[in-house]
């Protein structure tokens, strides 16, 4: 049955660039709206720019522009950045509109009359220099649960939590870094602590949807229970989601010189992006029905789902505010919220000084190729809050390994035939060759992945699939059956066989890497392919187009050019001491931090690189082999072991393969089920040992970060066309 979805990603603010951090939610989404669609099921993909706030008026201010000047040049530079990573969005829209104004209104009104609205005298924090009441966000000091420093008014950012700015330690303006004063006003409030809403909320965050899907992953759902307590226990506060004049917003009606706090009107705009593409659907013709996805009875009797696709920094906001304040006022709540964790740079967070604060600006002015990017994180993508590591050496070595080592090798290994010795008409295809190929799509083993979003795990299979078409372009060495006279037929065969897993790892890779694909579609003649056609062979006769080269290798030297244009002088120590007194000493313990961590990386990279020199004739000692996996199973009672079984091509007395068993220890990092059948390098000549669980009869080798935990483990994988038994050398 075709599903009816819509799915929508965070608003990124109108204050900044995108970065690649913003972009593993926006890709993620982007893989799993086109998977989707690829399956027949209906899907509108909306986002906009959150533009309200004080953020905005002062950089606004200080460009000499109006806020909705800046925001108008923010959205075109944002749309831009995000089509060139194919995150390609239905309908890309702003919170500064007339569709968002109208259901701000609408839905205070409606939590107005149903009794979730109070107004109250408060205390809030006003700023004696810049003469402006402080937003939340421009507020700073210690957070008054875990203390950490440098924190902002409304939430931490190290543990989590939520809290008035009045709670904050040592607090000081972020705008003037003069220190705050306390100055009445009234306020308006949603009561989020009202026993309607906790009840709603402790089931809400619990429960699964329509489908039967949990509506928050496990980790989600375990932070909501820590927020909301245990039962009987109310642990929410109203929620202020009003601010005085000056503010770039809308006012509140009724409430001159009030205006709607940034994050009410915010998600608000998911809903207005959506009517506002109805909007110009209808205008060309196509009708789409909002009600049916927002209005909560309609959307149930409809069938529709309403999917969220934001970060972990966000979730409060997203699981408890939003969906309370849909309920109450009469709105379909979320179907499900997809929450992606942090991005970090070679195990680190993102840095401007080392470079990896790297904007997607940069990354497509250094013409670096940003499906490299879609392909990366979709391959460290598991459908949880995990954070994301993007190894910069791995990346290249993933999709120098895997794109072109591995995909592309296969067409341009085969194609050259095809169209110079048969007039571009492909031939008949081994059937046989083809059947694990239509079989992953029949078991739906890459489907369910793509549904949990669970990419690495659709890719691990995928390159399985890639490994089997290279072995059979191996076997069969097409390049001598073009030598050979009277082998023109099963030359004929072989390529156009080897064609059809190419079509078919394209049609499985099309999610993460549509412009690839749409290259791929048109040099067979190929309509876009989806998951609904006939997986049989390419048939006899079909013409294809003359191929060209499909994809480059990730070079090093792009890679530290990328670096170098987003590197970030330190600033002079003349603009240091310029600043307040309190906004140095943050300054200076945020740089005494950064200071700390950068040597003990520069302490634990000297140690890698001071080991002492060998000889030739020590590194001839060490046999290394590649080695296939041909099984892989967990070990009783072992922590961090995987039993492996290896074939290294050698045989026993009957010729039959015998594997070395290897325990190693990866579990961490890997799924036994994930490396059955990858090729690996092994040190054939270790001596065996005698271990707990049984005899280790080698070492797979694998590649770590510098202080060798498990969470950077890689093991080594060989290019196309090694075979096991191949020594290394």
């Amino acid at each position: 049955m075709s599903r009816k979805i819509l799915v929508t990603n965070a608003l990124p603010y109108a204050n900044g660039d995108i970065h690649l951090g913003h972009l593993v939610g926006y890709i993620q989404a982007d893989i799993w709206v086109r998977y989707q669609r690829m399956r027949g099921h209906s899907v509108h993909y909306v986002c906009a720019d959150d533009t309200h706030g004080t953020p905005v008026m002062l950089r606004a201010e200080k460009e000499g522009l109006t806020p909705e000047q800046l925001i108008d040049r923010v959205h075109g530079e944002h749309l831009r950045d995000f089509t060139a990573f194919g995150v390609a969005f239905d309908n890309y829209h702003s919170t500064h509109s007339a569709e968002n104004r109208a259901y701000a209104e609408d839905i205070y009104g409606r939590l107005r009359a149903a009794g979730f609205i109070d107004t109250r005298a408060i205390e809030q924090y006003y700023d004696p220099v810049k003469e402006m009441f402080l937003p939340d966000r421009f507020i700073k000091g210690e957070c008054p649960k875990c203390g950490a420093a440098d924190q902002y008014g409304d939430n931490c950012e190290v543990c989590g939590a939520a809290y008035a700015p009045t709670e904050l330690k040592n607090p000081y303006s972020a705008v003037s870094g003069a220190k705050p004063v306390l100055r009445t006003s009234e306020h308006y409030f949603f009561r989020l602590s009202d026993e309607r809403a906790v009840d709603f909320l402790r089931a809400w965050t619990r429960g699964t949807n329509a489908s039967g899907e949990r509506r928050l992953q496990a980790e989600a759902a375990n932070k909501m229970k820590e927020w909301l307590g245990e039962e009987g226990e109310n642990k929410l506060s109203d929620w202020d989601i009003s601010r005085d004049a000056p503010y770039f917003g809308f006012e509140i009606p009724g409430a001159p010189g009030k205006y709607f706090y940034v994050w009410l009107d915010a998600p608000i705009g998911y809903l207005a992006s959506f009517r506002n593409l109805a909007t110009k659907r209808a205008a060309a013709g196509e009708m789409v029905a909002v009600e049916d996805y927002t209005d909560a009875g309609r959307a149930a009797a409809a069938g529709t789902e309403m999917v969220h696709f934001i970060g972990k920094d966000i979730l409060y906001f997203h699981a408890l505010f939003w969906p309370a304040m849909l309920k109450f006022a009469g709105f379909a709540t979320p179907s499900q919220l997809c929450v992606n964790g942090f991005l970090t740079v070679d195990g680190a967070k993102m840095s401007k000084s080392r470079g990896t604060f790297i904007t997607a600006r940069s990354y497509i002015e250094q013409k670096l190729n940003p499906e490299w990017l879609r392909y990366y994180f979709a391959g460290k993508s598991n459908g949880t809050m995990e954070d994301v590591d993007l190894n910069l050496d791995d990346m290249i070595a993933k999709v120098n390994s895997d794109l072109v080592g591995k995909f592309v090798n296969i067409a341009s290994r085969c194609a050259g035939f095809i169209t110079k010795r048969f007039e571009a008409r492909l031939g008949e295809t081994d059937a046989a060759a083809c059947a694990e190929f239509a079989a992953a799509w029949t078991e739906g083993r890459i489907a369910a992945a793509y549904e949990e979003r669970d990419y690495g795990r659709a890719l691990r299979e995928i390159m399985r699939l890639a490994d089997i078409a290279n072995q059979y372009v191996n076997d069969h060495k097409p390049w001598e059956l073009a030598r050979h006279e009277g082998k023109e037929a099963l030359l004929h065969t072989v390529c156009s066989t080897a064609l059809t897993m190419f079509r078919d790892l394209s049609r499985y890779l099309k999610p993460v890497l549509p412009a690839l694909v749409a290259q791929v579609e048109s040099f067979l003649a190929l309509a876009s392919m989806d998951w609904q056609g006939d997986w049989a062979p390419l048939p006899a006769g079909h013409a294809i187009h003359a191929y060209s080269h499909l994809m480059t290798r990730v070079e090093r030297k792009q890679i530290d050019a990328l670096l170098e244009a987003n590197r970030e002088s330190l600033a002079p120590a003349a603009a240091a001491a310029a600043r307040s007194a309190k906004d140095a000493g943050a300054t200076q313990t945020s740089s005494s931090q950064q200071r700390h961590a950068e040597k003990q990386q520069h302490a634990a990279q000297a140690a890698e690189t001071s080991l002492p020199h060998i000889g030739i004739d020590d590194f001839t000692k060490i046999d290394l082999r590649i080695a296939k996996i041909v099984d892989a199973r967990h070990v009783e009672g072992a922590d961090k072991l995987i039993q492996l079984q290896l074939d290294i091509g050698e045989t026993d007395e009957s010729g039959r393969a015998k594997p070395r068993q290897v325990f190693a220890g990866i579990k961490s990092a890997y799924d036994p089920a994930s490396l059955v059948g990858r090729l690996t390098v092994m040190v054939a000549n270790l001596a065996p040992r005698k271990m707990k669980f049984g005899m280790s009869e080698g070492m797979v080798l694998a590649a770590s970060d510098a202080d060798g935990k498990n969470a950077g483990l890689y093991i080594l994988s060989p290019d196309s066309g090694a075979t096991p038994g191949m020594r290394v050398k």
